[in-house]
């Protein structure tokens, strides 16, 4: 049998076990570790100006002064339509969020999804799904969806892009989902 010397045992012990530790480490800290996000509502205004009108003030018995105040007004476009929306609840006893999710046409036709009062239970690499199911459960109950990307943080206001061609009416809620457990972290039926 051969004999391991102490430089051996240690060079293996360090080969593993730093990647061990990279490893636990975006496993757990997620647990204790919270990420919050804070992102402004893109709202679209277009400001008219309207043409200003001219006074003339008198100040004594020969001074006369002339102003001009631009009266401005401001007009906005039709503004955010919300089409769908609804409460974020709990995926199960350990996994749990609350807030609201609401699907916008915005004034450029394009489709936004918006979380507001959002918190979830932190945890490694989340990712924003779409989803046709209305109360999924199960890996299965995810068929036909569309990930919007990893979510920006477990708490905050924060929106995501729906990508062009996506019929937001198709979707019956918005999931919060570990990628690398399939694990549901938080569901939002929309209606």
């Amino acid at each position: 049998m051969k004999r391991f010397n102490r430089r051996t045992v240690a060079i293996g012990a360090i080969v593993i076990g730093i990647p061990a530790l990279v490893v636990a480490w975006w496993l757990v800290s997620p647990l204790f570790l919270d990420s919050e996000v804070n992102e402004a509502f893109p709202v679209q205004a277009a400001a008219v100006e309207t043409e200003g009108e001219s006074t003339t003030t008198t100040l004594g018995s020969n001074d006369t002064t002339t102003s001009s105040t631009p009266a401005t007004s401001t007009s906005e476009a039709a503004g955010p339509n919300a089409l769908l929306g609804g409460e974020f609840r709990d995926a199960d006893a350990n996994h749990h969020g609350t807030g609201t999710a609401t699907i916008y046409q915005l004034d450029d036709g394009s489709t936004l999804l918006r979380f507001e009062d959002f918190e979830v239970t932190n945890g490694p690499d989340l990712h924003v799904y779409l989803v046709p199911h209305d109360s999924p459960t199960a890996s299965a109950d995810l068929d036909g969806y569309v990930d919007l990307g990893s979510l920006k943080g477990n708490i905050g206001d924060q929106n995501y892009e729906i990508p062009d061609g996506i019929d937001a009416s198709e979707f019956g809620s918005v999931v919060i989902y570990c990628v690398p457990f399939h694990v549901f972290f938080s569901i939002a039926p929309l209606s």
